[in-house]
């Protein structure tokens, strides 16, 4: 790079006005710039786009390479879009997630584009050319710009979902070393399967998430505890407890922490007709069960105490009272039989924030009766159905599902230290813990009250702070 080469920028096309639809270019020259993510917009939140409208809507000629943080639907989604606006460059990822994005690009275009098989299985194959898998750790080359500046990136783990990473590029800036690190989401310290992210050692540009930015999460134990204590109130009545999930992460998580409860209370009781091991636990989406199985592939990513798990013979993504449905007719016949019969029942399903998926069934069915409980895990972005129910079940308010008016009468709990995200603690301490720490910061992925109260906290270890 020559010595007169400016800093480069960064436009953000998604995760601005909210946390969904990640997608930010990092442009180095006019004629060269690198996506760090595609993502899809859910409920109000909008960028480049919106859920409704997922065209392209930024020019891409200049676009030489795309780099993926991790699989979920908020950062991938609009791959599919990207592709068919002619984007022709390499996909980096880790090595788990080269393996996990076609399942997921899978079962989006299925939702939401075509379930033509040959036109899904020509995209499979696209992606496939195009899919570069990468080792954490090591410093790799992305394309040449046309004026000969090299350009080197890195992923680091970043303990969110599996093969989730932080990206760090390298590259030189008026004859010196310039690095920018993207977050992608980041996890939680002590997050059951993953290790926790590291800081990086060095950077001058910085662009951090901000979903829990304004929050602190409770402990990995206390947040067992309360599980146990919100399945053992949930149950008392017979209902059936409700947990929208995403297929890929959190649900993971849900069934190893389950596990450790059932297992660790098997031969007690949850009352007087029911014991834990006779709880049954069903998991409603065949995504998700396709990704239980990639997870026990991909084992060697876990952490020690879930390897530990294994070695003693236990199973925490297949344990006994683990159930799956995965065709459409079962699935209605479950939800037909548990909204007639109020078995004890645990339902994790699709999707995390009810905009769709098989969730939306169980909540038509059971939301008016009060022997049911919705329990939320995750973040509900706002205009979502999950945000409606979170802020109305508890006040006995009604919602919209398909054009119906439903009344809330299952009990709404939400448990909010249960999050794969950092909260604003573990986002500090990633500025915190580099060496050399960046001489800016630009906080995106997060609603506006997270990102000012995140801002105001990093103001203490760098100068410059901006939202973006």
């Amino acid at each position: 790079m020559t010595n007169s080469a400016p800093q480069p920028t960064i436009i953000h096309h998604g995760a601005v006005d909210g946390v969904t639809g990640s997608c930010h270019e990092y442009l180095v020259a006019p004629d060269y710039g690198i996506l760090i993510d595609c993502g899809l917009f859910q409920g109000d939140e909008q960028g480049s786009g919106s859920k409704t409208d997922l065209n392209i809507n930024f020019p891409i000629a200049h676009i030489r390479a795309l780099i993926v943080t991790h699989v979920h639907i908020d950062h991938v989604g609009r791959i599919p879009y990207l592709l068919a606006a002619g984007f022709t460059g390499p996909i980096f990822c880790s090595e788990a997630s080269a393996h996990l994005l076609p399942l997921v690009l899978e079962d989006a275009l299925k939702v939401g584009v075509t379930r033509d098989e040959q036109l899904i299985a020509g995209f499979l194959r696209t992606i496939g050319r195009q899919l570069v898998p990468c080792k954490f750790n090591i410093w790799l080359d992305l394309p040449v710009a046309p004026d000969g500046r090299k350009l080197q990136f890195r992923l680091q783990k970043a303990g969110h979902i599996l093969g989730s990473a932080y990206v760090e590029i390298k590259h030189r800036v008026a004859a010196k070393p310039f690095i920018t690190v993207f977050s992608g989401d980041l996890g939680a310290p002590y997050s059951p399967l993953l290790p926790a992210p590291k800081a990086p050692y060095a950077a001058d540009v910085v662009v951090i998430e901000s979903t829990y930015g304004d929050r602190l999460h409770e402990s990995r134990r206390s947040r067992i505890k309360r599980l146990e204590q919100v399945l053992l109130h949930s149950l008392q009545d017979n209902g059936t407890v409700l947990f929208p999930a995403f297929s890929i992460g959190r649900t993971q998580e849900l069934l190893y922490e389950l596990e450790s409860i059932i297992y660790r209370l098997r031969d007690k009781k949850i009352h007087q007709h029911l014991r834990w091991h006779e709880l049954s636990v069903i998991v409603d989406s065949p995504l998700a069960a396709k990704f239980n199985v990639a997870y026990q592939q991909l084992a060697a990513c876990w952490d020690d105490e879930a390897l530990k798990r294994v070695r003693q013979g236990r199973h925490p993504l297949n344990f006994s009272q683990l159930y799956t449905i995965d065709s459409h007719a079962e699935h209605l016949a479950a939800v037909k039989l548990l909204a007639s019969t109020r078995k004890p029942a645990i339902v994790i399903a699709a999707s995390g924030m009810c905009e769709g998926g098989r969730i939306v069934n169980y909540l038509n069915a059971m939301l008016g009766d009060a022997v049911h409980q919705v329990v939320f895990v995750g973040y509900q972005a706002r205009g979502t159905l999950g945000a409606a129910i979170q802020q109305y079940g508890p006040r006995g308010g009604y919602v919209n599902i398909a054009g119906q008016r439903v009344d809330i009468k299952a009990e709404v709990i939400t448990l909010g230290g249960y999050s794969a995200h950092a909260d604003q603690r573990g986002l500090v301490a990633f500025i915190k813990g580099m060496r050399r720490r960046p001489q800016q910061v630009r906080i995106v992925h997060g609603d506006t009250a997270a990102k000012q109260v995140l801002q105001q906290a990093l103001l203490e270890y760098c100068d410059d702070v901006v939202i973006g």
